[in-house]
């Protein structure tokens, strides 16, 4: 948490008013009782109603420039507290951006959202509280007890007393629910993970008719984090029946004791009122301590949370240049991947060379290691044995941004973002224009269904794309890889929502590029791939084949049966 200070710094001067205005806001309020005691004592007492006159018109000056000083403390704590956050918000995300696969994948995606949300939020909260109370309760109640010394010493003691207790007991309480927030925070982020499967998967729910099994699995998740929210809870709520039984017995003792002097002529009723009075501002301001300090203790958990993501390092390690392999556009050289946390290799043993300006078919049934050996190009993934090389260096000696420039990857998923057509081409390249744009179209059998549409390129995106079929979504995702003109275009499986006439045509279109880039194809069909200048076939993480189609329908008996099962005896598609 200490860390995350740093983020003050540009509002220092915030900081410094607030708390500042909060000081003198409670030096009115300690004054206060004084001229409640002068009324009583000098004015009722006396019979001198013109002095009532002016104590209660100076009461009513202390209240306008005590509102005036809370709401100027309170501008400023809010806006060094916004501040705060914003700028933490920004670089947190800007860290998240750069963290590598194997990060985020250990890490989980529910779990940085709710860092950068719930987390940074409540250390908002927590800053703002600071500001304005963490300052002015202590001086509220050390300022009463010293003034309440200043009006009778005799019964003073009192809070002497008092003040100890309360602190024992505040502290107490907030030393047990330190490590209960940490664990109120993670049972968050399962009730997050639980949401964000079903939002993302309600379709399937449905279809499945599961919604009754994830409502259960959600209950569980939530009855959990209510569980431990509420023992935290019932913690938090013994603070205050105990801090009002310290004070309310401390104000018994001072209406005692004082009685009895007042009995005595050793104390007048103003100072008894007095002392009351300042009894009873160490109450209120002791609940606002209180609920500062719980409210602080949650923002440390979760500056802690946050503060981890910030330690995950960034990018991947970068070697040095010496691993220099001939000219191939591509070449793997006895990879092997195991991803963090699994026993298992995905990928074992993978050697082949790839030309430059080749197309690469890649097949295998699901799980095979597709789209994982096809990640290690771009490097999302390092290998955990031997070597990838683009254009002859070591990718691991490359630098990441670069690499991936001379890339072009078209996932599994098709991706687009809300905005227009024209903005989710633009990703791949910030300065294409108009006709770079519409050539990509062309090319991606995508120029038609957007020439009719009323916008063309304008024509909006809603989230996710959902106002396109998917297979519209595909075409665009593809075209959105050609607009880059990368060296290498990898396309993950991405026309499996296209027929076999658009398939075709947009092969073709690939084949007929002028810049010639280096095709990897993921499909799951042998007729998207059948004409590769090389197939490349997997099976449970193990290069199986190479070859061409024909070489492998004689020599690789894997490859065979996909074709088979896909292809009637006649060759017809089945």
């Amino acid at each position: 948490m200490k860390q995350l200070l740093k983020y003050l710094k540009p509002y220092k001067k915030e900081s410094v008013i607030s708390p500042l205005f909060k000081l003198l806001e409670a030096v009115f309020d300690l004054l206060v009782p004084i001229v409640v005691k002068l009324i009583i004592d000098k004015g009722i007492g006396g019979g001198d109603m013109g002095f009532v006159g002016w104590m209660c018109a100076l009461l009513c000056g202390f209240a306008v420039v005590g509102l005036t000083c809370s709401l100027i403390a309170q501008y400023f704590a809010a806006k060094a507290a916004v501040g705060f956050s914003t700028d933490l918000r920004r670089d947190l995300f800007a860290h998240i951006q750069k963290i590598n696969y194997t990060e985020t994948d250990r890490i989980g995606t529910s779990t940085l959202i709710t860092r950068m949300t719930s987390d940074v939020n409540q250390i908002q909260s927590a800053i703002n509280l600071t500001l304005r109370l963490l300052l002015r309760s202590p001086i509220i109640v050390f300022g009463a007890m010293i003034m309440a010394f200043f009006v009778d010493v005799r019964g003073a003691w009192v809070f002497a007393v008092v003040i100890p207790l309360l602190a024992l007991i505040v502290f107490s309480i907030m030393l047990k629910n330190i490590p209960l927030y940490k664990r109120v925070q993670k049972n968050l982020d399962r009730v997050t993970t639980v949401t964000r499967e079903n939002l993302n998967g309600v379709r399937v729910l449905r279809a499945f008719r599961k919604e009754s099994d994830e409502i259960s699995r959600f209950n569980e998740a939530n009855e959990e984090h209510n569980r431990v929210q509420n023992f935290v809870g019932r913690i938090t709520a013994l603070m205050n029946p105990l801090t009002l039984v310290v004070v309310n017995a401390g104000v018994i003792v001072l209406l005692l004791s004082g009685a009895e002097l007042v009995r005595i002529g050793d104390m007048s009723q103003g100072d008894v009122v007095a002392m009351t009075n300042y009894m009873a501002q160490i109450l209120v301001e002791l609940v606002k301590f209180a609920n500062t300090i719980f409210t602080v203790n949650k923002a440390l958990a979760c500056g802690d949370r946050v503060q981890k993501v910030f330690e995950i390092p960034v990018g991947m390690e970068r070697l040095s240049d010496d691993a220099v392999g001939g000219n191939d556009a591509v070449c793997f050289k006895n990879v092997s991947l195991t991803y963090a946390g699994n026993a298992t290799e995905t990928l074992s043993d993978i050697s082949f060379r790839v030309p430059h300006g080749a197309t690469v078919g890649v097949i295998g049934s699901t799980g095979s290691g597709k789209t994982s050996l096809i990640n290690l190009i771009p490097r999302f993934y390092d290998a955990t044995e031997g070597t990838v090389l683009v254009d002859g260096h070591d990718v691991a000696s490359l630098d990441t941004e670069q690499l991936r420039a001379s890339i072009a990857l078209v996932p599994q998923k098709a991706v687009l973002f809300s905005g227009t057509v024209r903005s989710n081409l633009l990703w791949g390249k910030n300065d294409a224009t108009d006709e770079e744009l519409w050539a990509a179209l062309s090319a991606a059998q995508a120029k038609d269904f957007i020439e009719k549409k009323e916008h063309g390129l304008d024509e909006p995106v809603a989230q996710g794309g959902k106002n396109f079929s998917g297979g519209q979504r595909q075409r665009l995702t593809i075209a959105r890889a050609l607009v880059r003109q990368a060296k290498i275009l990898i396309l993950d499986d991405s026309s499996s929502a296209l027929d076999y006439a658009t398939d075709a045509a947009l092969r073709t279109s690939l084949k007929a590029l002028s810049y010639r880039p280096t095709v990897f194809v993921i499909s799951q069909r042998t007729s998207s791939i059948r004409h590769a200048d090389m197939i490349l076939v997997m099976e449970d993480g193990c290069l199986v084949g190479t070859g061409t189609h024909d070489e492998l329908l004689a020599s690789c008996e894997v490859y065979r049966e996909i074709h088979e099962s896909q292809y009637k005896k006649g060759g017809d598609a089945v």
